[in-house]
Formats: structure tokens, C-alpha cells, sequence
């Protein structure tokens, strides 16, 4: 096994393509270094990417912020402009692992272990983030929706890494929230879980919405019909309910020891709810 700690994106990229092997990129290194430890996988090649320069940076741009790769999760809930302007992605981050996993554990890094039940990546989905990604063929932008392809998969080309995450700027009268559901009080992985972001119009009615579930389906599922149900209203009752339903609708979960089928895609209507009415009030509702 070789182990490279690349000075440039451009060099982690050309290792990465260059290696016909298993490799592994390193940024915070939580969820590599236990594949290594219990024997998962046997990389030819890891590229570290913690020193780039610009990497560990969290950036002020065009109203919102870009989130260097190697960003640890800990620092992230620690900004207050992006606590401030996204409070469900960072709610969403700050669930990964124990304090100390916090103090190495990356957005980029659960979004590209492939996991439906990662905890950041919901909340990156329902806030149309979008990751710059450099590769062999240079630098280009896709929404983080578009990176999942099942459970251990992404979407990203041989040789190619994520180098950073971008929020997007939002109305005064906007925010997000997200819940999820675990057995335990603590570090544990979400059985069913919900980001919701809404902007908000003067009389608090719903101008906007997005809905994203995690947990539910081999990737996270965006659910633009529940999330049409919102718009227009203050959320009462009757629409919160249909809003639930529409949720579950879309759900695609599988039976294990962790959880039926009937009990995730109950549980997932049930927390877009409880999330939509925490954004609401986080922007300005009277609910």
C-alpha cells in the first residue's frame, strides 16, 4: 500500500487516475481508517488530502459558503455564518459519530461513503448544495443530489474528488432543519431521517420548498411532490398531514434488524413534518 499527501487537487487527481488499483482518498479519515482496520478494503493507493491548500477553508462567496473537502464537521458547527444562514445542514453534520469523531469526521467525506443514511448529506440535498469536483479532465460543479448512486456508490469518475461544498446564498425569511431517528440516544446511524428548507413570504405562507429523505431508499430521495403540498400555506394541520403522506409515498426502504419497512417510511412522514414546522418558525412563521 502506498500512502501520497497531495500538495494540489490536480496531483491528488492524477494519482487517483493513475493508480489500476483500489485506492481511498484521506480527508478526515473516519470512515477510511475503520474500512482498513477491520479488513473492508485493501487500498494500493490512499491520497491525503488534508493539506491542500484551500481545502480546510470555509469561504465566504456570493452570499453563502463554500465548504473546503477536508472541513472537519466540529470547526463547521462552530461558524456562526453558516450556522446562521444553514442550520438543518449543520444540525445534520454535528449528528455524525462522538466529539472526537467531530474533530476529523467531513461533509465531503460521509457524502462520498455512499451511505443512505449519512447524516449530512440530507440536509446538503434539501439546500440544492453543489460540490466542485477536480479530476483528471479539470474542475467541475454537480449538485450533491446527483453524487449518490446506491449504498457504497457515487457518481464521481475514476480520479476525481470532491474539493469543496457550496450553500447557496437565501432570502432573510428562509432556513432548514433536519431530524433523523437512531435506537440510541447517541452515534448511532439513521434508521429514517428528513431535511426540510423552506422560504417564507411576508405573511409567513410557504413561497418555497425543498424535501430530502435519508435512510429510506439506496440513496436520498427528494421529494418534490410532498414538498409542492407546503407551498402556499402556513402549515396547518390538514396540510402537514398530506404533506406526511406524500413523504411516505415516495419512501423505498428495505427490512432489517434495525427497522421494517412500515416503521421507515412511517417514521420518515413523520419527521419531514416535525422538520417542515422547525424551519417555519426558524424563518419567521408564526408556527
Amino acid at each position: 500500500m502506498r500512502y501520497v499527501a497531495a500538495k494540489t487537487a490536480k496531483e491528488a487527481a492524477g494519482l487517483l487516475a493513475a493508480e489500476p488499483g483500489v485506492t481511498r482518498v484521506l480527508a478526515g479519515g473516519t470512515d477510511v481508517l475503520v474500512q482498513l482496520k477491520s479488513g473492508m478494503v485493501e487500498p494500493d493507493l490512499i491520497v491525503d488530502i488534508k493539506t491542500i491548500p484551500g481545502l480546510g477553508e470555509i469561504t465566504a462567496e456570493d452570499g453563502g459558503f463554500r465548504i473546503g473537502a477536508a472541513v472537519a464537521n466540529a470547526v463547521l458547527g462552530e461558524h456562526a455564518g453558516v450556522v446562521a444562514l444553514w442550520p438543518g445542514v449543520v444540525e445534520g453534520a454535528n449528528l455524525i459519530g462522538s466529539t472526537q469523531v467531530q474533530g476529523r469526521c467531513t461533509m465531503a467525506g460521509n457524502l462520498c461513503n455512499g451511505s443512505p443514511a449519512g447524516d449530512a448529506v440530507p440536509g446538503l440535498v434539501a439546500a440544492n448544495a453543489v460540490a466542485r469536483i477536480a479530476g483528471p479532465e479539470g474542475t467541475r460543479d454537480c449538485p450533491v443530489a446527483e453524487i449518490p448512486a446506491g449504498p457504497g456508490k457515487t457518481t464521481l469518475k475514476k480520479g476525481e474528488i470532491i474539493t469543496s461544498i457550496y450553500l447557496p446564498a437565501r432570502p432573510e425569511r428562509a432556513s432548514d432543519a433536519y431530524l433523523r431517528f437512531i435506537p440510541r440516544t447517541e452515534m448511532d446511524i439513521a434508521v429514517a431521517s428528513a431535511a426540510v428548507s423552506l422560504e417564507l413570504n411576508a405573511d409567513g405562507t410557504v413561497k418555497a420548498a425543498r424535501v430530502a429523505l435519508g435512510a429510506v431508499a439506496p440513496t436520498v430521495v427528494v421529494a418534490d411532490a410532498a414538498a409542492r403540498i407546503l407551498v402556499g400555506t402556513t402549515l396547518d394541520g390538514d396540510t402537514l398531514a398530506s404533506f406526511a403522506k406524500a413523504c411516505e409515498a415516495v419512501c423505498n426502504p428495505i427490512d432489517d434488524k434495525r427497522g421494517t419497512i412500515a416503521f421507515r417510511t412511517r417514521t420518515a412522514g413523520t419527521l419531514a413534518k416535525r422538520a417542515a414546522l422547525i424551519a417555519h418558525a426558524r424563518a419567521g412563521g408564526s408556527k
